[in-house]
Formats: structure tokens, sequence, C-alpha cells
């Protein structure tokens, strides 16, 4: 776990890698803070910290409260974090995250409808300060819409190269938008995108082209029934998309749903960097956000590299907590999404 790492051209110090994570506490106008830039910066142990997800353009945005990099002064907010960052030796690559069909028209300034592969509901809910809104049903993106959103993606990564960041991550899981064309429930068009690998692949190939692909990671998570999503095949699927995948890439990075020997399978598929998000049986669908250090290094039998997520939520200095045996702190799940200070940069280090 604490051997150094290439990814792409970037050194990484170590193989633990803090996953995205959601904290919804962007101010307006989609803009991290000095709140932000403080909360990655304590982190920076990491050997690679991969942010909460960010919306590439305004119809991207899937919840309150999250953080975009589609204008100018969001790049500009987002330049204070990475230099926190890299202040303190670490490494930070932003998640591009477009929500899709799961989101509500109140968080857009015209009130349009969400978008998708195709006008399916997703039949959850969105928080707002209102109460819990139903997602509508989508708007199915035209053949020139798709197009416009894998040049958003691009035009986002581009805009993250300015801010300072070390990379990006492309989101194809957890059933947004990139995992929506993988689908087979959410995906039923009948035009070129009826292939559900076609539109991970586009946005993969703008990404790289537009920043390079040793920038370029996508993190997927074949199996994952969350935000109602179906596959009937998912090693099938996922060992094409791999396998067209450029190898260059930084990282494919995997979220495991109950199924080593599926993560295993797949792994024979991908020569390139491999990023494991380990399984917790007792924390379905988002396994590694709770998985232990000891499922981390179990996962390195696997994996290149090794994902949490609540772990470093709670402790800061997990690198240091780690090589020590812990003690761990425990993390506050009534803090986790919006609010200030507090469950946010209070966790204690360690003396």
């Amino acid at each position: 776990m604490f051997d150094t790492v290439t990814v792409g051209k970037t050194q990484l110090a170590n193989r633990l890698v803090m996953s995205p994570m959601t904290r919804s506490r962007a101010a307006a106008g989609g803009l991290v803070t000095d709140l932000t830039a403080e909360y990655y910066a304590q982190r920076a142990g990491a050997g690679l910290i991969i942010t909460e997800g960010v919306q590439p353009s305004v119809i991207g945005q899937g919840s309150i409260g999250t953080p975009g990099l589609h204008s100018a002064e969001q790049v500009a907010a987002w330049r204070r974090v990475t230099d926190a960052v890299h202040a303190e030796g670490g490494k930070i690559f932003a998640q591009l995250w477009h929500s899709g069909r799961v989101a509500h028209s109140s968080l857009y300034p015209d009130g349009r409808l969400p978008v998708a592969p195709s006008a399916v509901a997703s039949g959850g809910q969105m928080f707002s300060p209102e109460g819990m809104l139903d997602h509508p049903t989508p708007h199915a993106l035209s053949t020139a819409e798709v197009a416009q959103t894998v040049a958003d993606f691009a035009g986002a990564a581009r805009n993250a190269v300015e801010a300072g960041f070390d990379g990006v991550e492309i989101h194809g899981a957890n059933g947004y938008l990139v995992h929506q064309f993988l689908s087979d429930n959410c995906n039923r068009r009948t035009d070129v995108y009826a292939d559900r690998t076609r539109f991970a692949l586009e946005v993969t190939h703008a990404v790289a082209e537009a920043i390079g692909p040793e920038r370029t990671g996508i993190h997927l998570s074949p199996g994952n029934p969350y935000n109602n999503i179906e596959e009937g095949d998912p090693l099938g699927l996922y060992t094409r998309l791999l396998k067209d995948l450029d190898p260059g890439l930084a990282f494919v990075h995997l979220l495991e749903i109950g199924d080593r020997e599926l993560v295993l399978r797949l792994r024979e598929s991908w020569p390139g960097t491999f990023m494991l998000n380990p399984h917790t049986p007792a924390f379905p669908p988002y396994a590694g956000m709770h998985a232990s250090p000891e499922a981390a290094e179990d996962a390195l039998n696997v994996a290149d590299l090794v994902s949490l997520g609540v772990m470093w939520l709670a402790n800061p200095d997990l690198v240091t907590r780690i090589r020590r045996g812990g003690p761990y702190n425990e993390p506050d799940p009534a803090t986790y999404y919006g609010g200030d200070h507090r469950g946010y940069t209070d966790y204690p280090a360690m003396v």
C-alpha cells in the first residue's frame, strides 16, 4: 500500500486513493470555497485525491450544492484547491460527473428537464430545501445534443487542467449519465447510441484528446443497480468496453459490487493501470466507502491502486493512521452533505 506508483506520467507517493465523495458544500454558482481547499489539503497524504463529482455543464448538475468546472469563475475557485493540495505534496484529479436523469428542473435557471439517453424516469428523488422532489421523466438527448454533451466533458477537462488539476476521472458509474447509456433499461435508443458502449468511449476519447490519455481516468461500476440501473450481462458489456478503451489511459477505477470473480475477469481485459474500490458486504452499493484497511490491502492483490471513501472523510491523515494500526475517527453521517466545517474540516489528525 505504501509503495510508489506512476499513474500516466504522475508519480504517486503511495497506492492509497481518496475516493470521490459528494459533500454538497459548494457556494452559489457552483463555486468551491476556501473551506474546500482546506478539506482537500488536509488529505494530501493520499497517493491521489479524486474530488467529489464536478458537473461539466449547467445541465450536468444533479444535486444541490455541487461544484462545476464550466465557467471562468469556477476554474479560478478550483485553482485555490489544487494549489493548496500541491503545497502539501499531494496529487489531485477532478471527477467529471454528469447526472443525466438523476436530477430535477429546479436546479436549472431556465427550468428545463434533465437529460438522458431515453425518456425513462429514474423513479428516484432529489433532496431540496423544499423537501424531496421526484425526478421527472427526462428529455431524451438528440444525436446532436449527445455530441454537445461529449464536447462539454472535453471542455470541462481542459478547464480542470487550467485549474491546476493533475488529471480528471470520468464518472461512468452509479447510475449517472455515462452509466445510463451503458444500461439496458435507460438506453432505449435506435440510433448509433443503441450501441451501449459508444457514449462512454466517445467521452473518454474526447477527454483524452483534449488533455492527454495519461491525465484521463474512468470510473465504472459493473452490475451496480444504484439509481435503478439494469445490466443483463455486465461481464460481456464491460469486457467489450475495456477492450475498446485506450490502454494508455491513466487508470480504470472499478467499484466492486460484491463479485470479486467479476472483477478478476474484467481485470484480464484491461492491460493498463487498475484501481479498485473494494466491496464490503454490509454496505452496498457504495462498497469501498466503508471498506477497511484490511480490505484495501487485500484489493492490492488484484489492483495497482485502491480507493477508500468514508475512512478518508473522517481521517484526514489516513495513511499515517494505517501505518500505525489506528486508531480511527468515526464519521458523522449527519454532516456528510451540506453544512459548514463541522464533519468536514474538524476531524482531528493524530499527534
